[in-house]
């Protein structure tokens, strides 16, 4: 599988995974990364099948329009996000590029419509896990107990040695594993539901 990290000059993430024999490929959360992630289709002759995003907000989302327009990909998002969209998602859904299988996992928590994406041994979690930190629940939509399920019930849950693609550059690493922030991770200390509401209030 082919895949790419890409920042520009932000702190957001994007990502391009791509099956090395068909070509085909996928772009999750565009961003305002737009420019680079062109040059590196056209470098590698990639055919742009998907623009996913792990959630509606703008800083993941801005460069979907450029991206949809110059090679005709289908937006997808999860089926509430009120993201325009060409394909909803749900838990447990699966997105296909030549061979390669993404699964999608609900984590809401930051909003109500973010995703994770889980492929070839690496999960791709947006704005619910960061290297070091979690997302905000103080947003609109935004919920601390939706946060600590999709944290500990789905994430955790995971392998220690499935790596971790954050959508933002935020902690001292551009990537992790679950099995490093399962144990380095202040968020992920161990916590009942009502001391983790409260500890996401704490300024």
């Amino acid at each position: 599988m082919f895949f790419q990290q890409v920042k520009g000059s932000g702190d957001n993430f994007s990502y391009i995974l791509a099956d090395e024999d068909t070509k085909e490929a996928m772009v999750v959360d565009p961003s305002y990364n737009d420019p680079e992630i062109i040059n590196i289709i056209e470098a590698e002759n990639l055919k742009l099948i998907y623009i996913v995003n792990t959630h509606g907000h703008r800083d993941h989302t801005s460069g979907n329009g450029q991206l949809k327009s110059r090679y005709g990909a289908k937006v997808v998002a999860h089926r509430n996000s009120p993201t325009s969209k060409d394909l909803g998602v749900d838990d447990g859904d699966v997105l296909h590029i030549g061979q390669v299988k993404m699964s999608v996992l609900h984590t809401p928590g930051h909003s109500p419509d973010s995703i994770c994406l889980l492929a070839d041994g690496k999960v791709l979690t947006g704005d619910a896990l960061f290297v070091g930190e979690c997302g905000r629940t103080d947003l609109g939509g935004g919920d601390a107990r939706q946060m600590f399920q999709s944290l500990f019930w789905k994430l955790m849950k995971l392998p220690d040695d499935v790596e971790v693609y954050p959508g933002h550059d935020y902690g001292p690493s551009p990537s992790s594993t679950i099995g490093r922030e399962r144990r380095t991770n202040y968020v992920l200390r161990p916590r009942t539901v009502e001391e983790f509401v409260e500890f996401m209030r704490i300024p």
